[in-house]
């Protein structure tokens, strides 16, 4: 530590500026002066806490990719946009412009159909994650099938391989099936929140509607949880 300090660059351009100064005038007075204020700067260096953790590598941040922020506060329209761009990134960003306008159709409803319909803007924020979860899930299954092609190409692949890239390609089917699902169920969702609006005694409307998106949760849920690498804890409701 007292040698890094020493090494410091404002410590060696305080000690070198000094030196130039004698150097240059002759001045006596001003070695002393140098020495003393290089050797405080030192010791003060190698005290201090930050610069210490500086030195021991305890102060580096790692970096860290948009998926392994905590995303319990981060809308997820925002974490959509964290999806690499292509097909799946598209199918979510467009169920969630659809699920924007199902919530916006509750919230801006009568009184009537607000009542009804309480707990549900609730329940959908949980779906749009759900939904970001299962893509987010499917994109690393794919990059791990891809690797697991790619290498099988330049060597005969094993059972085991085998096994495991038919495994993420059933999860990678699943997860695309249930995306696009999920596309169609909220376009379905926003319809009978305009129908209950419309009939809003008829309780046979509003427990269709409760039992569309409890399964539509119920599906997302099961699937994310097996598209969530072991050791992760998948989304809590």
């Amino acid at each position: 530590m007292l040698r890094a300090a020493a090494l410091r660059p404002i410590n060696v351009t305080m000690l070198v500026i000094g030196a130039g100064f004698f150097a240059t005038t002759l001045a006596w007075w001003l070695l002393p002066l140098t020495i003393v204020t290089y050797t405080s700067l030192v010791f003060l260096a190698a005290r201090d806490p930050i610069f210490q953790r500086k030195i021991l590598g305890e102060g580096k941040v790692p970096k860290t990719s948009p998926n392994a922020v905590d995303s319990s506060d981060v809308s997820p329209e925002r974490r959509a946009r964290w999806l690499p761009r292509g097909e799946t990134r598209q199918k979510v960003e467009a169920a969630l412009d659809v699920y924007r306008k199902v919530v916006a159709a509750v919230e801006t409803s009568d009184d009537v159909t607000r009542m009804v319909l309480d707990d549900m803007v609730p329940r959908l924020h949980t779906a749009a994650d759900r939904l970001v979860d299962v893509a987010q899930g499917r994109e690393r299954a794919a990059e791990v099938a891809h690797d697991l092609s790619r290498d099988a190409g330049s060597a005969a692949p094993t059972t085991a391989r085998k096994e495991n890239l038919r495994e993420l390609e059933n999860r990678i089917s699943a997860a695309d099936a249930e995306i696009s699902d999920t596309y169609q169920e909220l376009l379905d969702l926003r319809a009978k929140v305009v129908r209950i609006s419309i009939d809003a005694e008829n309780p046979a409307r509003t427990n269709d509607l409760n039992a569309s998106l409890d399964g539509l949760n119920a599906r997302l849920e099961a699937l994310s949880e097996l598209m969530t690498p072991q050791g992760e804890q998948p989304r809590e409701s």
